[in-house]
């Protein structure tokens, strides 16, 4: 059996979440929310996700207020309104798919909120094109031409850590197996986490202390309601000098191990136009190696890990405990059918599409009984 398809179990409060296999569909926005409910694209997308033959399928950036969404087309989980839209597309979804744990990320975009989808260009928006002040660790904006967000109060922490806490409590009783919260991507936490977007003078900003502090007090508030597996998704370099960097990452993730996370999601870079990203194969998996060494957390690989080859390499080498795609998974919604068959292995796949492997395959599907009478 190769190793990316071996069951894994990822720690929770609970006694832990097994997995069928060490691959993740990672998060992906679809900016075709209404007022930050799901709809019917998001069944439709969910069910297709699921029967991709992942361990577990985490949900888009997942804003835990209106004002923190990326676009007006955003995701939301701040009120039963959203929480009941979130339930009824998700559990019909789940109906037509095999069991599969779900995860949701929860987010908030701070500066770079109020923002047009990508194919309206991504710019912030005005007030007259529906958009709204926006809010980060300290007022400069994302881009040079930019309004800049307003200065966040300690009022604006704490009501910010009660929707992060609201969210995750709903998502208990949505029962989503795992949270993923969202420190990556230029968005609110990474936001604090960066000296390039974080210039305060309290005890929330200046050195690594100071902007760290208030990301992890956040992450504390969440672990003390939320008894599923919950771990968080980072940018670990900004790919831009004096910025945010893998080894404060490593530091950082060392924290969150001693905070109760239970799992770390490696990405990069976001919070700024100077980054320079060497994107190829595998560009971020050296970051993950390095987050995973230091913390001993279990790590997600994440990044143009496109073949089956390439996923069960990372893991031999122990670069990462377990991989995860996105834009690969929207071309080719079987990509886990297609790496078991392509590693000799097997997923879980409902009964109707059992008989769709060519024979050359093998028995691709698990328990799988392919003839016809």
């Amino acid at each position: 059996m190769s190793v990316l398809f071996i069951p894994y179990t990822l720690p929770s409060p609970r006694g832990g979440l097994v997995l069928s296999n060490r691959w993740w569909v990672a998060p992906m926005c679809q900016y075709s929310a209404q007022d930050g409910c799901a709809t019917d694209w998001h069944g439709y997308h969910w069910a297709n996700l699921l029967n991709a033959g992942a361990g577990m399928v985490v949900l888009e950036a997942t804003a835990v207020e209106a004002s923190g969404r990326i676009s007006p087309g955003c995701l939301g989980l701040w009120d039963d309104t959203t929480e009941a839209a979130l339930r009824q597309h998700l559990h019909r979804a789940r109906a037509l798919a095999p069991a599969t744990a779900v995860c949701v990320q929860l987010s908030h975009a701070g500066r770079k909120a109020s923002s047009a989808a990508p194919w309206d260009g991504g710019a912030l928006l005005s007030p007259e094109q529906g958009g709204w002040p926006t809010q980060a660790p300290s007022a400069l904006p994302h881009l040079p031409n930019e309004a800049p967000p307003s200065e966040m109060s300690d009022e604006d922490l704490d009501r910010i850590e009660a929707a992060f806490v609201q969210a995750a409590q709903r998502s208990a009783r949505l029962g989503l197996e795992a949270i993923e919260l969202h420190a990556a991507h230029g968005y609110l936490l990474h936001q604090f986490l960066s000296p390039l977007s974080n210039q305060r003078r309290d005890r929330w900003g200046g050195d690594w202390a100071g902007r760290t502090a208030y990301p992890t007090r956040l992450f504390q508030a969440m672990r003390r309601v939320f008894d599923g597996s919950l771990g968080v998704r980072v940018s670990a370099t900004d790919w831009v000098d004096g910025g945010w960097s893998v080894d404060d990452t490593c530091r950082w993730a060392h924290t969150l191990r001693e905070a109760g996370a239970d799992f770390i999601h490696v990405s990069s870079g976001g919070i700024s136009p100077l980054q320079k990203i060497p994107v190829g194969p595998l560009y971020q998996v050296h970051l993950a190696r390095a987050v995973r060494a230091a913390s001993g957390l279990p790590t997600v690989a994440v990044g143009l890990i496109t073949q089956a080859e390439q996923a069960e390499q990372v893991l031999q080498q122990g670069d990462a405990d377990l991989v995860a795609l996105a834009r690969g998974v929207l071309y080719d919604p079987r990509w886990g059918w297609h790496a078991a068959a392509a590693l000799g292995d097997s997923v879980q796949a409902q009964t109707q599409y059992w008989r769709c492997a060519p024979r050359e395959a093998g028995a691709v599907f698990r328990h799988a009984r392919i003839g016809m009478r």
